[in-house]
């Protein structure tokens, strides 16, 4: 069986660590990053802060996840 998972080397908060993800989440990284003009390591470094201690690729996720509807929010909100 083959995984879907790229693993990539980053560098977070000045720390080296592997990140395993779904090729849509490392999309929506590089997506994300492109709004907020961020680079790739910022993007993660803010989805760390923000979600806490848990685990790395946890915190990405629910990161994504919380990105993306506040933006489906917020254009619902542009659309009234």
């Amino acid at each position: 069986m083959n995984s879907r998972l790229i693993q990539r080397n980053v560098v977070v908060f000045g720390r080296r660590t592997s990140l395993r993800l779904e090729p849509e989440f490392w999309d929506a990284l590089v997506e994300i990053g492109k709004v907020a003009d961020e680079t790739l390591t910022e993007t993660i470094e803010m989805a760390r802060s923000k979600m806490g201690n848990g685990g790395l690729t946890s915190a990405v996720c629910v990161y994504v996840l919380q990105w993306f509807r506040a933006e489906r929010s917020r254009r619902a909100g542009e659309g009234r």
